[in-house]
């Protein structure tokens, strides 16, 4: 789950990552209609948004979940690919 706002998602994002903004309104409400008992892996740009989110979903019930340490920055850095919106991975 990508929990940075529409416009960071965007720019770049991980292979198949999920856009819940966690500032919309309607983040729980729609972080609770996930299923509770697969693993999540939750990011966002350096860490402290996924930190919080992490938070949440744990309050929900979540019983997996992995925070990427860095966020993308640290994902970007390690030379891991992004998904651009056009669907092309770059580096």
């Amino acid at each position: 789950i990508d929990v940075r706002t529409p416009n960071e998602y965007a720019q770049g994002h991980l292979a198949n990552a999920l856009s819940i903004d966690i500032y919309a309104n309607d983040f729980k409400s729609r972080v609770s209609k996930l299923d509770k008992t697969k693993p999540v892996f939750v990011y966002c740009k350096a860490g402290s948004r996924s930190g919080s989110a992490v938070d949440i979903m744990e309050d929900l019930g979540f019983k997996e979940i992995y925070d990427l340490k860095g966020g993308i920055i640290s994902w970007q850095q390690a030379k891991k690919p992004i998904v651009k919106k056009s669907g092309e991975a770059s580096l």
